[in-house]
This record gives structure tokens, C-alpha cells and sequence, in this order.
């Protein structure tokens, strides 16, 4: 370990050098589910932004947007947007992570609402579920709002 790891790790939340690193090397954006999915939706001839800000806020920005159609993508990281499937406490410094946690899903739900009320669809995808799975449901979705809203 060298003595900038450690220093960097005595600057940040980090318990370790090596829980520093990896917490440097967590991406914000093209993660490997991101990828896959964005590669099948292209291949099936889909068009969309990547890492847009969709709303009036443009600090919120999506994984995937169809600006025509006005649906926004995000993919959630289990770990970070607390997937009720696979998040689990983290076993140190839960007094930093837990509000953080919190505050994470807390903000997904903002943003969610707000694109809503701007009339976007919001479609929110686990990192977990399969990418076959989540191209069909975005597939859906466009479908959908293809054909217009519903006849009451």
C-alpha cells in the first residue's frame, strides 16, 4: 500500500485503502448492465441519449431517454438505489452509509415524481434484472406510449 492510498483513504469514507479504490473505480455511467442493454436496444434498431437530463433539473440525468417519446430509463445499481432484493446494510461505517442509502432512493423518487409531473414515463431497471428482460419491458413501454393514451 502506498502512502497516497492511504492518505486518500484517511481523506474519504474509505475503511481500507482498498475499499478507497473501489469505491473510486464505481462508475457513474457505461456500466456493464447499461451497456448490455443499450447494445440490444441498437441492435433492434432503437435511437436514445445517453446520460441525459430529461426534466427541468438538469442535474437528474437518466441512464437511457427516447426524447420523442418521453420515456426515461434509469438503471439502478442494487447497492447504491437499495434494491429490496439484493441491497443488504453495509457492515462498516453504517452511520456514514445508511443516511446516504436513504437519501439515494429518497432522490430516486423525486426524480421520478418530478419527470412524471413534466409528462415524462419513468421507467426504473435493477442492475440485476436480466437484459433480455429489461429490453422487452422498455420495448413495451414504447410500444405503449407508440400508440397514445388510452380510450377511457
Amino acid at each position: 500500500m502506498s502512502s497516497q492510498d492511504s492518505d486518500r483513504a484517511a481523506e474519504s469514507c474509505a475503511s481500507s485503502p482498498a475499499v478507497a479504490r473501489t469505491m473510486r473505480g464505481n462508475r457513474r455511467r457505461d456500466t456493464r448492465p447499461e451497456l448490455e442493454i443499450r447494445r440490444r436496444l441498437h441492435a433492434l434498431g432503437y435511437r436514445y441519449r445517453v446520460d441525459f437530463a430529461p426534466g427541468a433539473n438538469k442535474r437528474r440525468r437518466a441512464d437511457i431517454v427516447f426524447t420523442r417519446k418521453r420515456l426515461a430509463v434509469f438503471i439502478d445499481g442494487c447497492f447504491w438505489h437499495s434494491s429490496p432484493e439484493h441491497s443488504r446494510p453495509p457492515a462498516t461505517h453504517a452511520d456514514y452509509w445508511q443516511p446516504k442509502l436513504r437519501r439515494n432512493a429518497e432522490r430516486d423518487r423525486e426524480t421520478t415524481a418530478m419527470l412524471q409531473a413534466e409528462g415524462w414515463t419513468v421507467l426504473r431497471i435493477w442492475e440485476h434484472t436480466d437484459a433480455a428482460d429489461a429490453v422487452a419491458q422498455i420495448r413495451s413501454t414504447l410500444t405503449r406510449l407508440a400508440a397514445g393514451p388510452a380510450e377511457p
